[in-house]
């Protein structure tokens, strides 16, 4: 049994089910049996066994890793915010005014 820290996927119990089929094609057999054990006594997702075993499967078979690196930049974290807003006297809206009327929402107001 794998601790998580001896994982090849970083952060490998955040990654949506999506993401983890497309990374252990990065893994060769051995990673991916480390992988799949942690799988099994932790989580034991269905699809996610399943998706393992198949690509454990087809690594034994002759199958090679996809090229790709495990640990490479995921696309699933929103990058970090640029800084400063752009909001402005220039982008902000009209101000807004109450109807001439009253305003319907204040009760001190005749409509």
């Amino acid at each position: 049994m794998s601790e998580r820290t001896d994982l090849p996927l970083p952060d490998y119990d955040h990654l949506p089910v999506g993401s983890l089929t497309s990374r252990i094609r990065t893994l060769d057999a051995d990673g991916l049996q480390t992988v799949l054990s942690y799988e099994k006594s932790h989580a034991n997702r269905i699809q996610v066994v399943q998706a393992m075993s198949h690509r454990l499967g087809e690594l034994r078979s002759g199958a090679q890793p996809s090229g790709g690196d495990p640990a490479a930049a995921q696309p699933e974290h929103a990058p970090a915010a640029a800084g400063g807003s752009e909001v402005s006297e220039a982008t902000s809206g009209p101000p807004i005014n109450p109807p001439s009327h009253g305003d319907p929402t204040n009760p001190a107001q005749p409509r």
